[in-house]
């Protein structure tokens, strides 16, 4: 089994999966319980949407761990079964993955690091340090700190993760606005990559946020403030609300088209995120397979 390094070497231009918290959401079974919990109630829905990944040519998947850490499992009263868990969400992707890697997804904490908010950097440190140990134990190849709108708090991830895991990926959330893409707390891309890679990250990147088209641009800042991997994760498209339903307009041929696009803004790792499917990933695989043997 290689890295994600070694793979990103001979490989020069790698796959990730698609969403996985609007896949589970079309699950009739899984409405009303908490996304994690299926892992233990209904892993047979885990299991379909990371084979449906595998099976669409990603070369990595990622983990429905994304809100696993202690502060978001206690708002629902399920803390004392951080372990299962965690492990079993491992465990169900490692399944179906055979020679693929398995990156585990970590998510915010939902609250906000003093001043803005209670919880010290200590408890942050503290809390991700839990959730990293169980992920690793349970045979994860490398961490994805995902979603990430406060760097500082993607920091704390990042310091934690890289005591215990070989490999870290850290993937922010930019939105467009007047003075370019910034997060929820100011940051630009470049300004994150930075501080992340000082910080020891392996892989840099982002997710979330917007469609595939801004992450041309916010690939290229990266890319040219660290020079490392960069990981990227759009959504398909920015939804709207039709009927009631929201609806992620951008079709697989959509995102396609920015593909070739972000390889060159500097981008070495491409997905999907929120409203992305199977198909979206296949033809991203697809026009990446082409790209590779021009």
């Amino acid at each position: 089994m290689s890295n994600l390094l070694e793979l990103l070497n001979k490989k020069k231009i790698l796959v990730s999966d698609g969403a996985w918290g609007t896949e589970i959401s079309k699950e009739k079974c899984a409405k009303g319980i908490y996304p994690e919990l299926l892992n233990i109630t209904h892993p047979e829905i885990i299991e379909k949407i990371a084979r449906s990944y595998i099976e669409a040519g990603a070369d990595i998947i990622l983990t429905n761990t994304f809100g696993g850490n202690f502060f978001k499992l206690k708002k629902f009263g399920a803390e004392d079964r951080i372990e299962r868990i965690n492990s079993s969400g491992v465990k169900i992707s490692k399944k179906v993955a055979g020679n693929k890697l398995v990156f585990a997804s970590v998510g915010p904490t939902g609250e906000l690091l003093q001043p803005y908010g209670t919880l010290s950097e200590k408890e942050v440190f503290d809390c991700y340090s839990q959730q990293v140990q169980i992920l690793i134990n349970a045979g994860a190849d490398g961490i994805v700190i995902e979603t990430m709108s406060d760097v500082r708090e993607a920091v704390c991830a990042l310091i934690a993760a890289r005591k215990i895991s070989k490999e870290v990926v850290v993937s922010i959330t930019f939105n467009p606005g007047a003075r370019g893409y910034k997060t929820l707390m100011g940051q630009s891309p470049s300004e994150c990559a930075t501080l992340l890679k000082n910080n020891g990250a392996d892989v840099i990147g982002s997710n979330c946020g917007s469609g595939i088209k801004d992450f041309v641009v916010i690939a290229k800042e990266m890319k040219e403030a660290s020079n490392l991997p960069v990981w990227v994760k759009p959504n398909a498209g920015v939804p709207q609300l039709i009927s009631g339903k929201t609806v992620y307009p951008d079709t697989p041929e959509d995102m396609a088209q920015y593909v070739y696009k972000l390889i060159e803004a500097g981008a070495s790792i491409i997905g999907g995120c929120c409203g992305t499917t199977s198909l979206h990933i296949k033809k991203i695989a697809q026009t990446v397979s082409l790209y590779e043997i021009k």
